[in-house]
């Protein structure tokens, strides 16, 4: 299912991609934009997994990568549900313990150079 990335609405055609200039009908945001593709990535130095791509300043705004490919929303939401088990997973670990408050600080430091 291909979504807006603005509102989630979806994108209901039978091109593959969207065309350049192409916006969302229910909010206006570009569909042929960065944040809509399958290989943006905030982990990557260019935010792309294609590393001989351009550098594209604006992310929601349209551009004219010839290696667009429209991001699967239920593979996002997929990947979305694998991290939240992951962090899950984490916090049972480790527990969700609070941070020591800035007294409790204090006294370890003081307790270290007690005679």
């Amino acid at each position: 299912m291909r979504k807006c990335h603005r509102c989630g609405a979806e994108w209901d055609s039978i091109k593959r991609v969207p065309g350049v200039k192409e916006f969302c009908a229910k909010c206006s945001a570009y569909l042929h934009c960065c944040l809509n593709c399958k290989h943006h990535s905030p982990a990557y130095h260019n935010q792309c997994a294609i590393p001989n791509t351009d550098w594209v300043g604006d992310k929601a705004g349209t551009n004219f990568c010839d290696e667009f490919e429209f991001r699967d929303a239920a593979a996002a939401a997929g990947e979305a549900a694998k991290t939240s088990a992951a962090r899950g997973a984490l916090e049972n670990l480790f527990g969700d313990a609070a941070p020591p408050s800035d007294a409790e600080k204090l006294d370890s430091f003081k307790k270290l150079f007690d005679d």
